[in-house]
């Protein structure tokens, strides 16, 4: 790699060379463009050096023997086509390349540096090449954190190449590092003009977007650069290239994450929302709210109990009912829709479930004052509606004893027997009290039954 750097790429030596090794035999095929075989007599020599690693074994013989026991590394990348560069400039782009994959982007700089030099000298007109070789320096620029060069190179590849998206790309970035944010801003959207799919110009719009409201305030649109307008026709040609199975997974897996903040962001205006309209006293508009949350969450569990207050202010107690048994499926104690269930319960006069979940509500946090309130209400509820129901139970009960009487003609004991014990059962599975008045009618009963 050093000889190749210290021979100007564009002379006639460096341009003879890849002639030199593919008429040589094969034991030369590194001597192309990194072994300097045209200025060293010792041609036979000169491959053991680059297979090797740069170390001369002087008592070596230069016969395949030695070749054989030493460890074979594959350059055959380094003689691979690129473009219409001719074989000797390809193969320093492809250098270029190789250094730069591994990291050594000083090294991939100047084999870039030669490959454009040696354009320039040998008069080579082929502007999408060119355009490839300032972008590449560029990234190598953009990674040492030279920016003002990485930028000069990007806009002669753009002048080569107009709307080349790894220039405007690179460019973008430069520019942000160097906090010329509205340049930034103008390269990125014209990115994304011609590809939406490039998820790095859509964090950095954003991201930048953010520095301009605080740096320029809320006419910061007016102060930026006029954005070029992206040709359909470059649009088009873009979409049109065949992406790889690599490249397709990406943009699927970029287009889901790109969906599920979409979603949150969404769920997350929705719900507050709905909370503001339940502190207005907007409760439908809220229900609403809650409602589509729901469609883009559907286990969130504080989004049913949520609604449920909606419900229960419309007067929609079975709905409230349904949405606290949806919230105890998906959190079993969670006091909150056991609290709110009680009083869709109180609503539907289902004093007994009511209690039931009010007692739950104590057991899982004795400090729910409104549960106390709301238990002593509704068991005084119950009791009321115990007793009424006893009342009318009794009444009727006591109206079927009358009319077997006035059926039979003769005193049946068996049937006046059944009758009264129905009634006393009926008294005492409903806690009603049996006082000397229920005896007396009892008695009057009878005799009415014997005459």
């Amino acid at each position: 790699m050093g000889n190749a750097q210290e021979k100007p790429p564009g002379s006639g030596g460096g341009a003879a060379r890849p002639d030199q090794a593919s008429a040589g035999s094969g034991t030369r095929s590194r001597g192309a463009g990194g072994g300097g075989g045209g200025e060293k007599p010792q041609n036979d020599r000169a491959p053991e050096k680059g297979a090797v690693n740069g170390t001369q074994r002087e008592n070596s013989p230069a016969g395949g023997q030695e070749e054989q026991s030493s460890p074979a590394v594959d350059t055959s990348y380094l003689d691979a086509p690129a473009g219409a560069l001719p074989p000797h400039l390809a193969r320093l782009k492809n250098e270029g390349n190789h250094l730069f994959k591994h990291g050594q982007f000083g090294d991939a700089l100047e084999k870039y540096s030669q490959a454009i030099d040696a354009c320039a000298e040998a008069g080579i007109d082929s502007p999408e090449d060119l355009c490839i070789l300032y972008s590449n320096r560029a990234a190598c620029y953009l990674k040492d954190g030279n920016s003002t060069d990485c930028i000069q190179d990007c806009t002669k590849a753009l002048e080569l190449q107009p709307y080349s998206l790894k220039p405007l790309l690179r460019r973008a970035m430069a520019y942000e590092s160097l906090e010329r944010y509205r340049k930034a801003y103008v390269d990125y959207k014209t990115v994304l003009q011609i590809d939406t799919g490039v998820q790095a110009a859509h964090d950095s719009v954003h991201r930048i977007t953010r520095m301009l409201i605080e740096q320029d305030g809320p006419e910061w649109r007016e102060k930026l650069p006029d954005i070029p307008v992206v040709p359909l026709s470059v649009q088009q040609q873009h979409r049109e290239k065949p992406i790889s199975i690599e490249q397709a997974q990406a943009r699927a897996a970029r287009a889901a994450q790109e969906e599920v903040r979409r979603k949150e962001a969404r769920f997350t205006l929705l719900k507050q929302e709905g909370n503001g309209l339940v502190k207005k006293g907007n409760f439908q508009e809220a229900l609403e709210k809650y409602s589509e949350c729901l469609t883009l969450k559907p286990d969130e569990c504080a989004l049913y109990t949520n609604r449920a207050i909606c419900l229960l202010k419309l007067n929609r107690f079975e709905e409230a009912k349904q949405d606290c048994d949806s919230a105890l499926q998906l959190e079993p104690a969670n006091k909150k829709a056991f609290y709110r269930r009680a009083l869709a319960f109180k609503g539907l006069q289902d004093y007994l479930s009511a209690s039931s979940d009010l007692q739950e509500v104590l057991q899982l946090d004795p400090n729910v004052r409104e549960a106390e309130q709301e238990l002593e209400e509704v068991t005084g509820l119950l009791r009321k509606s115990l007793m009424d129901s006893a009342n009318r139970v009794r009444a009727q009960i006591l109206f079927l004893i009358v009319f077997q009487c006035k059926k039979v003609t003769h005193f049946h004991f068996t049937s006046v027997l059944c009758a009264i014990t129905h009634y006393l059962l009926h008294c005492i599975l409903t806690f009603f009290p049996i006082d000397r008045m229920h005896i007396l009618h009892l008695c009057l009963y009878i005799l009415y039954s014997i005459h």
